[in-house]
């Protein structure tokens, strides 16, 4: 029996498929409320990433199309084992998600109307809220650390929420403007140490 719990305790791919099928049960709101969960996970609990590198992990995943669970899962696991962990915490994070849905379709005309599921999807909503708010404040503490970032931020939230730009060009304006700074930045850098020397 020890055996198999060291089995079970050690082998990265179990630990891989567990970790995200516990976060996709238990995390309601999906997407981006997973997101302070899974970074506990990833980075204090198993500690298979750093900060920085979660931090990484996010911004591409929320950059591509898609979940951004899923697409976490998918880099996580891509990051840890190659394909064969991404393909074990995709469906780790997905299987809980297809389960419930198909367990809903079944029994949602029986419980469609009754009240008190309705008032059990209301307090979800609001936990969902609490949830993606942690996330934002829990990420902003992290990345904005300076003042580029602290413009760049509210640019995007000013064209997203007020404009109502697509969030996809906010995120390319990101990447060039990011672009543009790190280069700005090294250049000057250089002519610096050119100077020195």
């Amino acid at each position: 029996m020890g055996k198999v719990k060291t089995f079970f305790k050690e082998n990265i791919y179990i630990n891989l498929f567990l970790c995200f099928f516990k976060v996709g049960i238990i995390t309601i709101g999906g997407g981006v409320a997973m997101v302070p969960v899974l970074q506990e996970k990833i980075c204090e609990k198993y500690k298979w990433m750093s900060d920085d590198e979660i931090l990484d992990c996010i911004a591409v995943s929320q950059g591509l199309p898609g979940v951004i669970a899923i697409n976490m899962a998918t880099y996580v696991g891509y990051f840890k084992k190659g394909l064969l962990g991404a393909i074990v915490t995709t469906l780790g994070v997905i299987l809980p998600s297809f389960i419930i849905m198909i367990l809903v379709v079944l029994f949602l005309e029986e419980v469609g109307g009754n009240p008190y599921i309705g008032g059990m999807l209301e307090g979800i909503k609001a936990a969902a809220t609490g949830l993606i708010a942690f996330a934002a404040c829990k990420l902003g503490q992290q990345t904005l650390k300076g003042v580029f970032q602290w413009v760049v931020a509210v640019l995007a939230f000013l064209a997203i929420g007020i404009f109502g730009v697509n969030a996809g060009w906010a995120i390319l304006a990101g990447i060039v403007i990011g672009e543009i700074y790190f280069t700005i930045n090294k250049a000057k850098g250089e002519k610096k140490n050119g100077n020195i020397k």
